[in-house]
């Protein structure tokens, strides 16, 4: 376990994988513990096979089944949770699965790690599914929030655009948040009102980020503090040293924190800052430098770290480790000495170097040295050549770093017993270094949002029953192409729930559709986003469907796969889930995909969730004559001919605008894009049109239909006014005529273009 906090987690639908699965992807598992019935000896589970099946490359470990003992469980939690977080104890003492996992993880790192925790030291906590928003895998994946499609190594995700953060616990809470954006809109507003005061505060912005900068992972390092080896050895001792000067180092940074922090005025900074000011951290610290020195601190360079640990304790605090150290400086001196008198006996310029693996040996620099017969005299042993630079060793220096590594095991075991003392009395304070992690990592994650918003133009959402952006761009795709990405405008409201969006191949449609989620995302977690203007309502899931190719692996087809992920977003999306599709039932017959289509849409539309739904289907422009709240739009494309005049391009303005696309044959205009013969476009083109004609029917526009739909516009447009409005009596009489103008306007319209299609 890298972090000394246990997390532990059971979802009321036990039934349901998807949420395990997905759990588990935003966790990153490097391996994965089960009971040996559900795998070894049966490898036939359904929850077995969907592990393997999702994460082919993590380690799976059999446990016997009795160690799962969720009784086991619960006296662990109640030997091992500092007191200040035992209230979790009230959370989990009826969760069977919660307490049985942790009974058989705890007993394995016991077993196979071979350490247990000191008690009452590890941060206990319990997690819901109601506290954030749903991103299952399949969506994480489709947009790309953490891993690049294309190049898992690649940085064009919305984590890479996200992340300038300066410590590795900054970064996993940052990337945590985006897989399980925020439910709850005060919180996402404090976080706001924070990025806020920091990018109109410079003076703070850059003493923050300069006070971050040299924290440590302060997870693995209290994970490291809390553990107790079942067996004592050098490496454990002097880990354990080490520890201890990286927690003196962390502690130290509070100070120059707190003076960054004094003047903050936002709830979240001031709320660090009393936190900051908790007298528990400086008498850890007191704690420690009554044992560690004071100089001590985190140095670069492997000699360096072996003196700071050596000479770590304080004198007089042990007469036996003094004796030691002046052993192991005496002979350090001997070595220099040494090294010396070689230099001199044959006149070469030698210098003493240290590295772990080979302790203390010579160096020589070849510039300008001439060697006696062209060689190194013979007393020199195990040399090695890199360059100019040779290292080498004699028998006498290999005896003196024997001695050497005699009395540092010496020093590090008299240290080892010293530090142990010192820890015991720091586990009964040491919640408060949880919450100064914590404290850290989100700091440390506004700090890089803040960044963000330094770099591109971003401006702060708000929270409505609205999704309305003003101008939005692609946070990634700005950030690749180098230059400004066509800007569009959204709008999806509850009398307007249901988008339907056409256009030719390669319009940008797909694009449209990523760039509204990830806008979302970035809303939810507390983000300015890239836009003139922007309103979201919170969605409690977010579900992509995006195209796919044949699953080979399950011996599914497109359709099938396409299929199971539709059936998944029906039976679990809410009213309050942001729905994308991007082509559905594109993998069977045009007869059987439009069916489908249209079955899922009445479905969908019925749900009132927010839905983004393109398709290359016409027919399903019908629905907005059917449902008033849905709406066509298309991405415009222009037509341009050549100065022969028998020539036509396609100028893709990736512009989207209302009504349905008047584009046919998007596939045949595609196809004329590579070298497919003419003969067979001209073919395609004639078969196409006779189809078209055939199943293209326009829907009745009957004036009843039209009146009640102006009217249902209008009446939406009134309910998110009394909602949402701030405008003063005057503004508001004027906004309610234009209102009255708008809906006589669009209904006389709509009238006058029936009149002349009959």
């Amino acid at each position: 376990m890298k972090s000394a906090e246990l997390i532990l987690s059971q979802f009321a639908d036990t039934g349901t994988y998807a949420k395990v699965i997905t759990k588990l992807h935003i966790m990153m598992p490097l391996e994965i513990l089960m009971a040996d019935t559900a795998s070894e000896k049966g490898q036939g589970t359904k929850l077995y096979n969907l592990f393997t099946e999702n994460f082919p490359s993590v380690g799976f470990t059999a446990v016997q089944r009795k160690y799962f003992n969720e009784r086991k469980g619960l006296e662990y939690i109640q030997q091992l949770c500092a007191p200040e977080f035992s209230t979790v104890l009230m959370d989990v003492q009826t969760k069977y699965y919660c307490l049985a996992s942790a009974a058989a993880l705890l007993k394995y790192i016991e077993f196979i790690q071979n350490f247990v925790y000191a008690p009452k030291s590890l941060k206990v906590s319990f997690t819901g599914s109601e506290k954030t928003a749903m991103i299952d895998s399949v969506s994480a994946r489709n947009l790309e929030l953490v891993i690049n499609n294309r190049n898992q190594r690649g940085d064009h995700t919305l984590l890479s655009v996200l992340n300038s953060t300066k410590t590795p616990g900054g970064e996993r809470r940052l990337r945590s948040n985006i897989l399980e954006p925020l439910l709850d809109v005060d919180t996402i507003n404090t976080r706001l009102d924070t990025i806020q005061e920091l990018l109109q505060d410079e003076e703070l912005f850059f003493g923050l980020k300069d006070a971050i900068t040299h924290f440590l992972d302060i997870d693995q390092l209290l994970s490291s503090l809390v553990q107790l080896p079942k067996q004592e050895t050098v490496a454990v001792a002097e880990s354990k040293i080490m520890h201890v000067i990286q927690l003196k180092h962390t502690l130290e940074l509070i100070a120059p924190l707190k003076t960054v922090l004094k003047d903050a005025k936002t709830a979240l900074l001031r709320g660090y800052r009393n936190l900051l000011e908790d007298g528990r951290f400086n008498s850890i610290l007191e704690q420690i430098k009554t044992v560690i020195n004071d100089d001590t601190t985190c140095l670069k360079g492997s000699l360096n770290m072996r003196t700071q640990k050596c000479y770590a304790v304080r004198p007089n605090v042990n007469e036996f480790l003094d004796i030691a150290r002046r052993a192991y400086t005496e002979v350090v001196d001997d070595i220099a000495g040494l090294v010396d008198q070689l230099g001199e006996k044959y006149g070469l310029p030698l210098r003493t170097s240290f590295s772990t693996a080979r302790g203390f040996f010579i160096q020589l620099r070849l510039d300008g040295v001439i060697l006696p017969e062209g060689q190194l005299p013979g007393e020199f042993i195990k040399v090695s050549r890199k360059k100019n630079n040779y290292s080498f060793t004699t028998l006498d220096l290999m005896k003196m770093n024997y001695r050497c590594d005699e009395a540092l095991k010496e020093i590090f075991h008299m240290s080892y017993v010293v530090v142990c003392r010192l820890l015991n009395a720091i586990y009964e304070q040491i919640h408060c270094l949880y919450k100064l992690s914590d404290a850290v990592s989100m700091l440390d994650m506004l700090l890089s949002l803040a960044n963000v918003c330094t770099v591109s133009d971003y401006v702060r959402p708000e929270f409505t029953d609205t999704l309305a952006i003003k101008q939005g761009r692609h946070p990634v795709l700005e950030h690749i192409d180098g230059k400004q990405p066509v800007s569009n405008n959204s709008y999806i409201s509850e009398g307007s729930n249901f988008v339907i969006i056409t256009g030719p191949n390669m319009s940008g449609k797909s694009t449209y559709l990523k760039q509204v989620a990830l806008c979302q995302i970035m809303a939810q977690i507390g983000s300015f986003v890239p836009a003139e203007y922007a309103s979201f309502c919170v969605a409690d899931q977010i579900f992509t469907r995006i195209g796919v190719d044949d699953d080979f692996e399950t011996n599914s087809s497109t359709f099938m796969v396409e299929m199971k992920e539709v059936s998944y977003i029906i039976n679990a999306a809410s009213h309050r889930s942001l729905i994308i599709i991007d082509e559905l039932g594109r993998g069977t017959s045009a007869e059987e995909g439009i069916g489908i289509c249209h079955a899922v849409c009445e479905f969908l539309i019925s749900l009132k969730a927010f839905t983004l739904f393109v398709t290359h289907f016409l027919e399903l422009c019908q629905l907005e004559t059917l449902y008033p709240n849905v709406e066509n739009y298309n991405m415009r494309v222009q037509h341009l001919r050549g100065s022969d005049g028998s020539t036509e391009s396609v100028v893709y303005t990736y512009l989207l605008t209302r009504g349905c696309s008047e584009e046919r044959s998007y596939g045949i205009r595609a196809a004329e894009m590579t070298s497919m013969p003419p003969a067979i476009i001209q073919e395609a083109k004639a078969i196409s049109a006779k189809l078209s004609n055939k199943l293209w029917a326009r829907a009745h526009n009957d004036p009843v239909r039209l009146q009640q739909r102006a009217v249902y516009r209008l009446a939406t447009r009134l309910c998110q006014t009394a909602k949402n409005s701030r405008l003063d009596p005057d503004s508001l009489r004027l906004y309610l005529k234009g209102l009255k103008r708008q809906y006589e306007v669009e209904l006389q319209n709509k009238l006058e273009s029936m009149d002349m299609e009959e």
